[in-house]
């Protein structure tokens, strides 16, 4: 199969598994904010990114190894039998030092929970990074989809019949995690490939090399987008927290279809090209991308009012105001990750880190600068800036590496409509929804070309019909 026919068919597998499930996840809304009050939201939220910022220490990073090295390494069962291994040894570790956590008095209640959170989701990850790097992408796309329902279906007895609050919130992703991994294990009969013979410390070595400069990455990533949570609430109070976590949701949308593709484009970026044919394809492919992040964009901020009326409790509805900036925030999020498949293919993880070490860097000063006197929206503003900073960083950079053009000219332009757009979001004027129709057209005409040229590329590849009857 064609490389573009390839990357489409792939790209459509993962995004009816993951969007169908974050879909789902997003139509719950109304329900979490219904059941949770702001500042029960607000702890959720806080329980599980501090869950989140443990899991690459527990697993050394190796998840993200794991991946890589499968894709195209001969003995593939060696890479999963040493990877697992890492992981059970982390796991133990990790519950060692839980007791430490008392000591910030913080997570008292959920110190058990954070941990039983870290080793389910990387185990689960694992399993799921394999099934992936075989190929068996509508494998992988269905067990997202069921670790989704499965944790809704929780989600509902703990929280509605129950009334378990935010511990039975985090509790339900547990459990989902914990029986996804079980049925992915029995499925792909992945405990065939498992043997602790099949350890390797050579594989071993070469694994850390690649995944440990990921365990900073991933957790630096983190900073850039959780710390701004904590200083809010030291700041401004849990309530606001709350308000803040539940305005993440809509942009994550965005992050969301991006990572499906960015998910199927890693494997095909790999497995599929090489050389200067690679610089093409990098080149084509980001213009769509490119084209893609704007206009969806451009439609959610000037859907911002409407999703969160619809979605949320109307305790919520002023968490609209934080949507607009993270929208713009998560653009350039997304092509920072476009811009770390250039590292991830050529296996350039140290570079990854140092790039997120200044976004963190970044991130966290400009928070201590603008909470204190602007709130949420200055943890927007900080988040933005530094996502923006990293993405300026790598598009210079990654061209030592692959030399496809970035368009600075279109991205310009693009950004500075997506902030006139924002400009008539805040003015409150009364026909806003009028001015923002518009600026989604223009948006999509400064675009159009990157579209139309995928577009092409994949028509090329239709099966033509003959002439002759």
């Amino acid at each position: 199969m064609n490389k573009y026919k390839k990357l489409i068919s792939n790209t459509m597998i993962l995004g009816t598994g993951t969007l169908a499930s974050k879909i789902i996840v997003l139509l719950m809304m109304p329900f979490y904010t219904l059941v949770l009050s702001p500042d029960s939201f607000g702890t959720a939220d806080l329980v599980t990114q501090t869950a989140n910022i443990i899991i690459p220490l527990a697993c050394i990073g190796v998840c993200e190894g794991l991946f890589r090295f499968s894709l195209d390494c001969e003995d593939k069962k060696q890479v999963f039998s040493t990877s697992i291994s890492v992981l059970i040894v982390g796991s133990a570790v990790t519950f060692l030092i839980l007791p430490f956590f008392k000591l910030a008095g913080v997570f008292d209640g959920y110190i058990l929970l954070i941990g039983a959170y870290v080793v389910c989701a990387n185990f689960h990850s694992a399993c799921a990074q394999y099934v992936r790097a075989q190929g068996r992408t509508t494998l992988f796309a269905v067990q997202g989809i069921v670790n989704t329902v499965l944790t809704v279906i929780l989600n509902v007895l703990f929280l509605w019949v129950f009334k378990l609050g935010a511990f039975g919130y985090v509790l339900s992703v547990v459990i989902g995690d914990l029986a996804v991994t079980i049925l992915i294990v029995f499925v792909a009969k992945l405990y065939r490939d498992f043997s602790p013979a099949k350890f390797s410390k050579k594989t071993l070595s070469e694994l850390l090399k690649f995944s440990v400069p990921y365990i900073p990455t991933t957790m630096l990533w983190l900073v850039t987008s959780v710390s701004d949570r904590y200083i809010v609430r030291a700041f401004c109070g849990i309530d606001e927290t709350g308000l803040y976590a539940a305005a993440y949701k809509i942009p994550t949308l965005l992050t969301l279809a991006c990572g499906v593709f960015i998910e199927a484009w890693q494997f095909s970026v790999v497995k599929d090209v090489e050389g200067e044919e690679r610089q093409k394809f990098f080149d084509t492919i980001y213009k769509a991308y490119l084209a893609f992040i704007f206009v969806a964009a451009s439609v959610l901020i000037a859907s911002s009012k409407i999703f969160t009326e619809i979605l949320m409790a109307d305790s919520y509805y002023e968490s609209w105001r934080y949507v607009p900036i993270l929208i713009a925030a998560t653009v350039f999020s997304t092509l920072v990750s476009f811009m770390g498949s250039v590292y991830f293919v050529e296996k350039k993880s140290v570079l990854s880190m140092l790039t997120s070490l200044m976004g963190a860097a970044i991130n966290v000063v400009l928070n201590f600068i603008l909470i204190p006197d602007h709130g949420a929206m200055g943890a927007a503003v900080a988040t933005f800036i530094s996502y923006l900073a990293v993405y300026v960083v790598r598009a210079y950079d990654t061209k030592k590496y692959v030399n496809f053009n970035v368009h600075p000219v279109k991205l310009t332009v693009n950004v500075l409509l997506i902030f006139l757009q924002m400009a008539v979001m805040y003015s409150g004027v009364r026909y806003y929804m009028i001015a923002q129709i518009v600026m989604i057209l223009f948006i999509a005409a400064v675009n159009i070309k990157g579209i139309v040229g995928v577009a092409r590329e994949f028509l090329h590849l239709l099966p033509k019909k003959s002439k002759n009857k």
